[in-house]
């Protein structure tokens, strides 16, 4: 039982999941930038930016102690402040020797920290939120997830090529982008620290707490679960390469089948179209799954977040000197991702509901970086063997399963639709 707030989730649904996406882009995405830029290759990219998914994947093992003892705010709040100190050390960290092996772990390190932080950030907005709010914010959460993701992506990669031009040494430019970041992430959770409520989270007695055990089993056997899973490691099966191997595609000389980017410029890729474009997909996205219900846009969204994929295709056929046609291919796939991703989330929201909310979430998204993390990890080699062109013509491949998962997948036909009278 949940005594509901009275703060606006309009004030701290988009602080929240602004401060949960941040740490996992910069872990998971930025890095890649940031490795290019230092001269490691695109396989160890691929393989070692990949197995950071993996606290992502096993977070469901320690989820169920947030669940039955945990304070949700109380949790994300100290993960918060770990992950600025991680960040700090990066920044420390990267211009020494065995600068990789070192960042990695320390990588690694906030991996954990921000896994943690999104069991407990999920855990309070399905206990804070009735279920037709669910629903409804669900636009704005993703919406603002992704703000977070072209924030690493876009606005902070910029500062780092601001800097690289600027000292002419990118090992000096990412440690103070690093450290600028520790910053960021500092200011963020003293702003969650006053914009999010205060749940009273009715606790179990202890007699009556189940076991690990079952919090495990009433997941494993909710109706059709298999074929639900299926649908959450196979729905971004081509996204999950493309994602690794786009940051470097667009870096590589053109010699190399790359386009010759400055990393300035592929932030201004993803910071400026792609937030533009972003916000439209998912706000709009969220608001038609809430009035008309996911079965009605699953199918289109299903296409908007894969069929944007072939542009990748022609830029590295074309390889065209022109900043413009990469702009115009990001904002299509921006577009389409920002539509088509408010159907997952509120996929992986279905297959949370009963009880364990909380630890059922973190078991479907534990799912969803796992089908992340595997196909990531071979991304690199992929490119290496294929070259950019093949590459890109395999990731079109890979989004048949997608198509295929979003025919099969069987949920409540109303389910996403806002409650009526």
């Amino acid at each position: 039982m949940t005594q509901h707030p009275t703060k606006n989730p309009w004030i701290w649904v988009p602080s929240l999941y602004l401060t949960e996406s941040l740490p996992y882009v910069i872990i998971i995405t930025v890095s890649v930038v940031m490795y290019k830029s230092l001269g490691i290759s695109n396989a160890d990219i691929g393989l070692y930016t990949s197995f950071l998914y993996l606290p992502w994947v096993i977070k469901p093992i320690w989820s169920p102690i947030l669940e039955l003892f945990g304070n949700k705010k109380q949790w994300f709040l100290s993960m918060q402040l770990i992950l600025s100190l991680v960040f700090l050390a990066v920044g420390l960290t990267t211009g020494i020797n065995q600068f990789f092996l070192i960042t990695l772990a320390f990588f690694w390190m906030g991996a954990f920290a921000s896994a943690t932080n999104d069991i407990a950030s999920d855990g309070l907005y399905l206990i804070a939120l009735k279920p037709d709010q669910q629903s409804f914010f669900v636009g704005m959460r993703s919406t603002f997830y992704r703000v977070g993701m072209i924030t690493g992506q876009g606005l902070i990669v910029i500062f780092a090529g601001y800097l690289e031009n600027k000292y002419g040494n990118p090992a000096q430019a990412w440690s103070w982008t690093m450290i600028a970041v520790s910053g960021l992430m500092l200011l963020l959770t003293g702003v969650n620290y006053l914009a999010t409520p205060k749940v009273i989270e009715y606790k179990i007695a202890k007699a009556d707490r189940p076991s690990f055990g079952k919090v495990f089993e009433t997941f494993f056997t909710k109706k059709n679960i298999g074929l639900s899973l299926a649908f959450v490691l196979l729905y971004r099966l081509g996204e999950s390469q493309l994602v690794k191997m786009a940051s470097p595609f667009f870096l590589d000389t053109r010699e190399v089948g790359g386009l010759g980017l400055s990393v300035t410029e592929v932030g201004y890729l993803y910071g400026t179209l792609g937030v533009i474009a972003l916000l439209a997909g998912g706000i709009i996205g969220g608001v038609l799954i809430s009035k008309d219900g996911l079965g009605k846009w699953m199918i289109p969204m299903a296409m908007a977040i894969n069929l944007p994929n072939v542009g990748y295709v022609l830029l590295s056929w074309i390889q065209p000197e022109s900043f413009l046609f990469p702009a115009i291919v990001v904002l299509i796939e921006q577009l389409g991702y920002g539509f088509g991703f408010a159907a997952y989330m509120v996929f992986l929201i279905y297959l949370a509901e009963g009880l364990f909310k909380t630890a059922h979430y973190a078991l479907a998204t534990g799912f969803m970086a796992l089908g992340m993390m595997v196909p990531g990890m071979i991304s690199g080699y992929m490119q290496e063997w294929l070259g950019y062109p093949g590459f890109f013509v395999w990731v079109v491949v890979a989004t048949i399963p997608s198509f295929v998962m979003a025919f099969a997948a069987k949920y409540p036909k109303e389910f996403g639709k806002k409650a009526e009278g």
